[in-house]
């Protein structure tokens, strides 16, 4: 008998076991899918998802104000882009100042901290723009509320720390951000952001010029850049067949001249931007008796002849809208050019955009960003190639810089990073970063030199080749 009750006894309890199993089982939420979990943000929509091994990545709308200080003032849809990791993972959020690739790619901070990254288009930048467009409405703050519109829309399903960064007016961009929302990034790393506080003041870049790379180098461009106008009308006949046959056309600019001298002025800077010493051997070294062939490939391969049609500066129209209203624009002068040669010089922004678009330059914007970020910059990182143009006029850190640094690659162009900086220099900007995103692993807290990336390094999704755009464009 008492063997039969404890049999009984044993069996109710199991039966309660299995039922309370069962029912923690269906109590237990169902995780969510990253897709849902981003479609769940009031305003985004995707447009499509795109397979990549070990990542989800989604090309998004997102509905942003045209006018944050006024929302009701009409809406606009901005396409970002999200490479999805893992919601346990710090976050990167990268902006080159252009269109956003739809192409799914790893920003060398997402790397280093084996992150998730969110890339925004720049607004303005089509299709992410306003119709009709307001241009009064594209300036560096309208531009930082949209990043902190996004990232608070964000932040509840990436949760770990966020590190913002970009390239060039990427790198402007992402300083902009962290002036007007502080608070949001862990951390800050740009990449070659020019810095022109004095809009009328360039004398850094002529002196840049004349002491950039060697002699023999600088003397090779140089002489390709003068033989270009002394035969201004020999090659401007080829610029005009090469315009008709390619249905180019110059409304904008004014005319094929003007065009013609614009493309040969940007020649010097676009080598330093995107070439390297080494790539000096492939400059005519005689340009005198040179072909005017010889003088023409030379000048499209590193300044091109389409940069400055109205079709080539079409897709570029916001940033010299931001360029002639607060960013500002180099002026250099050419020392080793009779004047007789040059007629109108570096030309200004307003040139470069439709006159159907009102313009006016704004003068103490940089001076602000550049006051704040030297007296209140923390956990920023600053990386500037040693020839590179836009580095002539950069950031610099005062007394009231805290945890924040300026770097130089040695012999780097516009495509410096983390990984050209001196050994000790690049072992602490990845300590500084991986601390910043909250990984640092315990042995890089104890010694920074033993800091290095957390992913391995990816030939698709990691390329680091500088992206090419026509000269006198950050």
């Amino acid at each position: 008998m008492r063997k039969a009750l404890r049999w009984l006894l044993a069996l109710v309890v199991l039966i309660g076991t299995v039922s309370t199993a069962g029912a923690a089982t269906a109590a237990e939420p169902k995780a969510v899918d990253i897709k849902d979990r981003l479609l769940s943000v009031p305003g985004m929509s995707l447009i499509e998802e795109k397979p990549y091994p070990g990542y989800r990545f989604f090309v998004l709308n997102y509905t942003q104000p045209i006018d944050h200080r006024h929302p009701s003032k009409g809406t606009f849809q901005q396409r970002i882009t999200v490479l999805h990791k893992d919601v346990s993972r710090p976050t990167v959020f990268y902006t080159g100042g252009y269109n956003v690739s739809t192409t799914p790619s790893r920003r060398e901070p997402t790397q280093i901290v084996d992150g998730n990254q969110v890339s925004m288009e720049y607004r303005y930048f089509t299709p992410s723009r306003p119709q009709p467009a307001d241009w009064s409405k594209l300036d560096i703050w309208q531009a930082a509320s949209d990043q902190h519109r996004i990232f608070a829309a964000l932040k509840p399903i990436y949760s770990k720390n966020w590190v913002s960064t970009g390239g060039s007016k990427g790198g402007m961009t992402a300083t902009y951000y962290e002036r007007y929302y502080p608070r949001d990034m862990d951390g800050v790393v740009a990449y070659v952001a020019p810095n022109d506080v004095v809009n009328s003041e360039d004398s850094a870049y002529d002196r840049f010029f004349e002491s950039v790379g060697t002699k023999e180098c600088r003397d090779r461009l140089n002489g390709v850049q003068r033989e270009a106008l002394v035969r201004r009308e020999a090659l401007k006949k080829k610029y005009e067949t090469y315009a008709a046959e390619n249905g180019y056309t110059f409304t904008t600019i004014g005319s094929l001249d003007r065009a013609y001298e614009a493309v040969v002025l940007d020649y010097v800077w676009g080598f330093w931007q995107y070439s390297t010493l080494a790539d000096c051997a492939d400059i005519p070294a005689d340009a005198a008796h040179a072909t005017d062939d010889e003088i023409w490939t030379s000048v499209d391969t590193i300044s091109g002849f389409s940069a400055y049609t109205d079709q080539g500066l079409e897709t570029y129209t916001p940033y010299y809208y931001q360029a002639g209203t607060q960013l500002g624009a180099p002026t250099i002068h050419f020392p080793h050019i009779e004047k007789k040669y040059i007629r109108y010089g570096y030309q200004p922004p307003r040139n470069f955009v439709p006159r159907s678009i009102p313009m006016r330059f704004q003068p103490f914007v940089m001076d602000d960003v550049d006051f704040w970020v030297r007296h209140n910059a923390q956990h920023m990182l600053f990386v500037y190639g040693q020839n590179d143009p836009w580095g002539a006029e950069r950031f610099g850190l005062g007394w009231g810089a805290r945890d924040s640094y300026v770097f130089t690659a040695p012999g780097m162009n516009h495509g410096a990073n983390v990984a050209g900086l001196t050994a000790d220099q690049k072992t602490l900007a990845t300590a500084r970063i991986l601390d910043w995103a909250g990984v640092a692993p315990a042995a890089v807290q104890a010694d920074p030199a033993a800091a290095k990336p957390l992913a391995k390094f990816d030939a698709r999704l990691d390329r680091r080749d500088v992206q090419r755009e026509p000269a006198l464009r950050p």
